[in-house]
């Protein structure tokens, strides 16, 4: 779950981190209000912020410097309601100004591939790093941090000093970087990146900016981390999976897929996409690719199943479903008769075809379950890439 900037600003504050005053404001007389008592700790200036999940705020007009309150309320007027890269902006944050002398970046973050995390700094700050990393990767450090030790004052300076950053910065900045670091650990994040990091003239190091993404794994020791969650803007389709308890992720596609593991669904995804890749290629005008991910695990039963078609045929860019089951410790004939359930509940109003390929345990009865429900909507197929094929053809169709 990605946090805005003021839910990761709240966060830092919380662990110790220094932020700036902050508030948030949906209106432009709550902005004024806000930088009112904001703006006397930094003789009036305040800054208005895009509350967005996204970059590029600065370079599309969402982040303004007001030095009066009546800029301000102005500033989050324009602001409110502003397109940014496809998010609409439905709230400000006002923050206090500062004396900026220089601007850091700093993050740590999930290394899945060399499974470990990683720290990246650099003494450049306030630019996007992806940049950065390309056109200049010398001035990115990059220092692997064992899950096992964390960031401590070693690793601090180790940081710090494979950045470039002269004794007395890196210095001050050793305990900061130790203090993102409980966040990191303590919230169960995948990313913590503050950029910029700054410096300001009295020489303080404060967190200007912040983003956070929380792992959805650990929620469970974590009941807190619901209240960040932005309902008003989630999927209602991955919020009712959500809710249901179902590895719903929602794609661009047509064609809908159940399966069971995760790997089954990703290979699933996969023969999905290159079939509609080879009617594509014979007739330019067919297109057909995968519409979600939907993994209903193992030892799914008839409720599971029947649950996990209501998510999809609830999606109006599906088309055709494909229900993509081998039979271990889930049985054939338990999704049959969720197939069923589901077609007997939703009636009427059930009228995307089903291709189902069924194997492994139980499946003998599986296919007879169906069979015998004989429902026009539904094909029985007896290999995935037949069903796929089937599939994507009745998705291009429809």
């Amino acid at each position: 779950m990605d946090l805005f900037e003021y839910q990761a600003r709240d966060l830092f504050e919380a662990h110790g981190v220094p932020v700036l005053a902050g508030a948030i404001a949906t209106t432009p007389e709550q902005a004024r209000d806000a930088a009112q008592r904001i703006g006397a700790s930094s003789g009036g200036v305040t800054v208005v912020k895009a509350q967005v999940k996204t970059g590029g705020r600065g370079k599309a007009g969402g982040v303004k410097v007001a030095k009066t309150l009546d800029e301000a309320e102005e500033a989050a007027r324009n602001i409110l309601g502003m397109d940014i890269k496809g998010h609409t902006v439905g709230t400000v944050m006002v923050a206090a100004g500062a004396r900026i002398a220089e601007e850091y970046y700093f993050s740590v973050l999930l290394d899945r591939a060399n499974r470990s995390y990683l720290a990246m700094c650099s003494k450049e700050g306030g630019m996007e790093i992806e940049q950065l990393a390309v056109e200049r990767p010398e001035a990115l450090a990059k220092v692997e941090v064992d899950p096992n030790v964390g960031i401590d004052a070693a690793k601090a300076k180790e940081i710090v000093d494979e950045a470039g950053f002269d004794a007395e910065t890196g210095a001050a900045i050793v305990p900061v970087l130790q203090q993102l670091w409980t966040v990191y650990r303590d919230e169960d994040a995948t990313l913590v990146e503050v950029n910029p990091l700054v410096r300001t003239e009295d020489g303080s190091i404060i967190a200007l900016d912040g983003k956070v993404t929380l792992d959805a794994n650990a929620d469970f020791r974590h009941p807190e981390h619901a209240a960040l969650e932005d309902k008003a803007s989630a999927d209602p389709l991955e919020a009712k999976a959500k809710e249901l308890g179902l590895n719903y992720v929602k794609l661009d596609g047509n064609v809908g897929i159940i399966g069971n593991g995760a790997g089954l669904v990703m290979s699933t995804l996969d023969v999905v996409a290159y079939a509609g890749q080879e009617l594509s290629g014979a007739a330019p005008s067919v297109l057909a690719s995968p519409a979600n991910f939907l993994d209903i695990g193992g030892g799914a039963s008839a409720d599971v199943m029947a649950n996990g078609l209501s998510v999809i045929l609830g999606d109006e860019q599906v088309k055709a479903v494909f229900v993509n089951v081998f039979g271990g410790i889930t049985a054939c004939d338990e999704v049959a008769k969720g197939i069923v359930g589901a077609l007997e509940s939703l009636g009427g109003s059930a009228k995307k075809p089903l291709v189902v390929r069924l194997d492994g345990n139980n499946v003998d009865e599986g296919r007879r379950i169906l069979a015998d429900l004989n429902h026009p909507l539904v094909t029985i197929e007896e290999t995935m890439d037949g069903a796929a094929r089937k599939a994507a053809e009745l998705a291009a169709e429809n």
